[in-house]
């Protein structure tokens, strides 16, 4: 059933468990994600990227999804999402689809600049009942910035600048940068627990990490604590797929053409993974 992601989260942060936020993109990785919130009795967040919508549709995608959740996991809360929208438009665009809950990511803007559209989004969603997650400090990715041992305090998400930044947006959650890094980029050694403690007790809201598909078991233990309520996985999910994909072409070779058996394989793949991450969210069992 389809639910709120905020209601979702909140669940969670009061539950003292987290959620995974899992990034699909077709219908092999939408399938994958819900049968394993079914066997693992999880409530999910399913979200999607502006390039995802661009390439299968936006409300060809968010049917889908929509529509996969509806029919085969109708007592599974399920939460619909947008990804790191960029601008304005692409939150709009979201909102007239359908969708629930939506990122607007200014991260990359100075400080006043993320405030004031962050601030415009959130009152045009609001007014919609959609729900609006904001991110303040900078979650790098590879290629974006030289990946060596950086000065992570320039990177990571100010307290202060946070409980202001809630206050004057009136933002729904927050992701937060406690030296967290998107696919493959070097993460900082140590995440910064202190600072994430620092931001949940400024803050009301649920928090959420991106960048974090590798994290595992104490990590992740030591950030719920600290009051993350959501973890973003998209690396591993495409890893996964891609991986299960090559490999049994590889194995099969040319002469299969039964697509459907190896987008089969890469499914499970990808459903096993979700498992995995559901039992580490602790968000297995749940409802």
């Amino acid at each position: 059933m389809l639910v709120s992601v905020k209601e979702i989260l909140e669940k969670a942060r009061s539950g003292g468990y987290a959620v995974g936020a899992f990034n699909v993109f077709n219908l092999e990785t939408t399938q994958a994600v819900i049968q394993a919130a079914r066997e693992m009795r999880s409530p999910i967040v399913i979200q999607v990227t502006e390039k995802t919508m661009e390439y299968a549709g936006g409300r060809g995608i968010f049917h889908l999804i929509k529509n996969n959740a509806e029919f085969y996991a109708p007592e599974i809360p399920v939460g619909i999402h947008l990804d790191h929208g960029h601008s304005f438009e692409a939150i709009r665009r979201a909102v007239d689809i359908g969708f629930t809950s939506v990122m607007y990511d200014g991260s990359r803007k100075k400080y006043e600049d993320n405030v004031m559209v962050t601030k415009e989004i959130v009152d045009f969603c609001h007014e919609k009942g959609v729900v609006v997650q904001a991110e303040l400090g900078f979650v790098p990715y590879l290629g974006e910035i030289e990946m060596k041992d950086e000065d992570w305090i320039k990177y990571m998400t100010d307290p202060g600048l946070a409980e202001s930044f809630v206050k004057e947006t009136k933002v729904d959650t927050m992701a937060v940068a406690i030296g967290n890094a998107h696919n493959f980029f070097k993460e900082k050694k140590q995440p910064d627990y202190n600072r994430l403690e620092m931001i949940n007790k400024a803050l009301n809201i649920p928090l959420v990490l991106h960048g974090a598909s590798d994290w595992e078991n104490e990590k992740v233990d030591e950030v719920i604590k600290r009051g993350i309520s959501c973890f973003n996985v998209d690396t591993s999910i495409r890893l996964n797929f891609v991986n299960s994909l090559v490999s049994k072409i590889m194995k099969q070779g040319p002469m299969n053409l039964d697509v459907r058996e190896f987008l089969g394989e890469a499914r499970e793949a990808v459903k096993n993974v979700v498992k995995d991450k559901i039992k580490i969210f602790k968000s297995d069992s749940k409802i």
